[in-house]
C-alpha cells in the first residue's frame, strides 16, 4: 500500500513546508504587485512629463507674444502686466508626479487657469490695435498658441488615462494592503481648467 506524500514526515516538518509554500506564494504575489505598480507609475510619470512639456511650450510662446505686443504704441499696460504676472506664477510651481497630492494638482491647475484667463484678455484687447492684427509674427504666435492649447488638453487627458489603471491596481483588494506597505499612494486626476470651456483663439475682423 502506497504511503501519502507526507506520511513519513512529522507534524513539525509538514508545518515548515506549509509555511515555506505560503511564503513563496506571498513573495511572488508581492513581487508581481510591486513590478506592475512600478510600471504603471512610470507611465504616469511619462504622461505628466508630456503635460509639463506642453505647458512649458505655451509659456515660451506667451513670452514671445508679450514681447511682440510690447512694441505696439500705447498698448494697455495692465493687460500686459496681468499676463506677465500670471506667467510667472505658472512657471513657479514644480510637481513630482511620484508624490503628487490633490492639493498640489489643484494649485497647479489654478495658476495655469489664471494664465489662460489673462491670455484671453490679452487677445481680446489686441482687437483694438490694427497694427498688431496685421503683424505676421503676432498672427503666427497666435496660431501656435491655439495649437499648443489643443496639445495641452490632449496631454492632460492622457495623464488622466494613465492614472486610472494605476489607481485601480493599488486600490483593488488585496493589492490595497500591499500598496500601503510599499508606499504606493493613489494619484489625483486633472479637473477641467477654470475657463477651459472658452476658446483661447480670437477671430480678427480685417474689414
Amino acid at each position: 500500500m502506497k504511503k501519502g506524500v507526507f506520511a513519513g514526515l512529522g507534524c513539525g516538518a509538514i508545518a515548515v513546508i506549509v509555511i515555506i509554500a505560503f511564503g513563496a506564494i506571498a513573495f511572488f504575489y508581492g513581487m508581481n504587485f510591486n513590478n506592475k505598480a512600478v510600471g504603471l507609475e512610470e507611465n504616469v510619470g511619462e504622461a505628466w512629463g508630456n503635460v509639463q512639456t506642453s505647458y512649458q511650450r505655451r509659456n515660451d510662446l506667451i513670452g514671445n507674444l508679450v514681447n511682440t505686443v510690447k512694441g505696439a504704441a500705447d498698448f494697455e499696460r495692465k493687460t500686459l502686466t496681468d499676463v506677465i504676472e500670471a506667467r510667472a506664477k505658472a512657471t513657479s510651481i514644480s510637481i513630482d508626479p511620484n508624490n503628487i497630492t490633490p492639493e498640489q494638482l489643484a494649485q497647479y491647475n489654478q495658476v495655469q487657469g489664471g494664465l489662460s484667463g489673462a491670455l484671453k484678455s490679452l487677445l481680446v484687447t489686441v482687437e483694438r490695435y490694427p497694427e498688431l492684427k496685421a503683424n505676421q509674427n503676432f498672427l503666427k504666435l497666435q496660431d501656435e498658441l491655439t495649437s499648443t492649447e489643443n496639445t495641452i488638453q490632449t496631454a492632460r487627458t492622457r495623464y488622466n488615462e494613465a492614472i486610472k489603471p494605476y489607481n485601480v491596481h493599488i486600490k483593488t483588494f488585496p493589492n490595497s494592503l500591499l500598496a500601503g506597505i510599499l508606499n504606493f499612494d493613489s494619484k489625483p486626476y486633472f479637473d477641467a481648467e477654470v475657463g477651459a470651456e472658452q476658446p483661447v483663439d480670437v477671430e480678427f475682423d480685417f474689414n
